[in-house]
């Protein structure tokens, strides 16, 4: 039985997509280049997972010369936020503060991790104090 992945992006495809993230735009020997540092996969393996990635719709391409030339159909960042949107609500019923919770109880957060987590929690609530006095003036 083939398990579905809870964000409908393979291991594969996610390390494909990152690449491009990277390289801002990239042929398909440019990502498989980046790839073969670390392990040996075909070509054609590399141009089918960049077409499933267009078909998705997490990028987009044009034709130059012989070769297309693939770009992030959206920013990083929003991607992410989809992914994780989408895995919250499938393992942790949707409450954001079990995903958190989770995170900071399973994993060996060093100091400084949990000293940025510390600091964005403070940031955030910087800012509801500040949208609450600009609410009541």
């Amino acid at each position: 039985m083939r398990r579905k992945s809870l964000t409908h992006l393979g291991e594969t495809e996610m390390e494909v997509l990152h690449h491009v993230w990277d390289l801002g735009e990239a042929t398909v020997a440019d990502v498989r280049e980046r790839i073969l540092e670390d392990r040996d996969v075909a070509y054609t393996t590399v141009m089918t997972v960049l077409k499933k990635l267009a078909e998705k719709g997490y990028l987009d391409y044009h034709k130059e010369g012989r070769s297309y030339v693939y770009k992030p159909a959206e920013e990083p960042n929003a991607v992410q936020h989809s992914l994780l949107r989408r895995l919250m609500e499938k393992v942790f019923q949707g409450s954001p503060s079990a995903l958190v919770q989770t995170l900071v109880q399973r994993e060996d957060l060093s100091d400084d991790e949990r000293a940025e987590i510390r600091a964005l929690i403070d940031a955030l609530d910087e800012e509801d104090s500040e949208t609450n006095d600009a609410d009541d003036a």
